[in-house]
């Protein structure tokens, strides 16, 4: 049972659900039973691509498999992945959770009730840089994350890629959650800016998180930018650490008894997303084996604890707004380029 593959099938393969669909096809540990998309021309394309069989209806699709990814839009996880958890399926959902805090709960607790295997795709997480920021997380006083993209192109009958959610949800819940990872300690307050510029949503934030021990956070997340920057800071009582995801590349800068001692660090060590889909299904199998849940590396309560400061957040830039009385009209589809 050991070396079984895992039987697995990919619902949503939009821009992200693809690369699920492509990974699972080369790993030794998957049997992909197919996929499913409710934009038929997109599951047939995807299909043909990876030689993978198209289902007519997910639920079709799921009876067959031991193990499911979720890449819908977020608005649609909850509704998606509640049912594959009552059918006792192990759910491996793309980052945010869910759409609202009351959603991932349920979700949560779906996973519970079934005694099933629940991930969440924060990715991050099995970024390189991310393995060697853990092993030094105690001493950390001070993050600086910025993380900005293009706005996204348009697609046939859907909202623009992540703009179903604020920016918040969509791009800085990446680094909320290496922040809260990093940091073992209650928020003591946050402070935040956020403006919404082509969508109905915050496209643009700055948070401040202070933390009760002391340590403090500064995340920029803006899908409105024109040169993309993915960029991670950590400042330590004794170390510097820089880590540019753009440029895969990454920096430490430590100190010792002759001054500072500098160590670069190779951002391209491996492939995140493969990283992620492995460890799902090594706690897929483990829990087969075993017969008790075993967890994955981000496990819904995780992306539950997430999500839960991504709202907030979203909470307390709009009271910002409306304490100051700021008001925005973001751009209707037809004035966007």
């Amino acid at each position: 049972m050991e070396n079984e593959k895992v039987k697995v099938g990919v619902i949503g393969v939009g821009a992200l659900g693809r690369h699920h669909a492509r990974l699972y096809a080369q790993s030794p540990n998957a049997e992909v039973v197919g996929i499913f998309d409710v934009q038929k021309e997109t599951a047939d394309k995807v299909g043909a691509e990876f030689g993978l069989k198209v289902f007519e209806k997910w639920e079709e699709l799921a009876e067959q498999c031991d193990a499911l990814s979720v890449a819908v839009p977020a608005t649609y996880h909850a509704r998606t992945t509640i049912p594959l958890l009552e059918m006792g399926k192990h759910v491996l959902v793309e980052k945010p959770i869910a759409a609202s805090v009351t959603e991932a709960e349920m979700m949560v607790e779906a996973a519970k009730k079934n005694n099933v295997v629940f991930g969440v795709g924060h990715v991050e997480r099995f970024n390189p840089a991310m393995d060697f920021l853990e092993k030094y997380h105690a001493a950390t006083r001070f993050i600086e994350a910025h993380r900005l993209a293009q706005y996204p192109p348009p697609r046939p009958g859907l909202p623009r890629r992540g703009t179903e959610v604020s920016v918040v949800l969509d791009l800085m819940i990446h680094d909320i959650d290496l922040v809260l990872t990093m940091v073992k300690a209650d928020v003591e307050r946050i402070d935040v800016v956020g403006i919404p510029v082509l969508s109905g949503t915050e496209d643009i934030v700055n948070a401040r998180i202070k933390f009760v021990n002391g340590s403090c956070a500064s995340l920029t997340a803006s899908r409105v930018s024109q040169d993309p920057l993915r960029r991670f800071r950590v400042f330590q009582d004794d170390c510097y650490i820089s880590m540019d995801y753009g440029k895969h590349f990454g920096m430490v800068l430590k100190r010792n008894r002759l001054g500072l001692a500098r160590k670069d660090v190779d951002l391209d060590d491996k492939n995140a997303l493969a990283a992620e889909l492995e460890d799902f299904m090594a706690a897929v199998k483990k829990t087969r084996e075993t017969g008790v849940v075993a967890q994955p590396k981000v496990p819904g309560e995780q992306g539950l604890r997430a999500l839960r400061m991504a709202v907030a957040i979203e909470r307390e830039a709009r009271r910002y707004n409306e304490q100051y009385g700021f008001k925005f009209a973001p751009c209707t589809p037809d004035e966007i380029k």
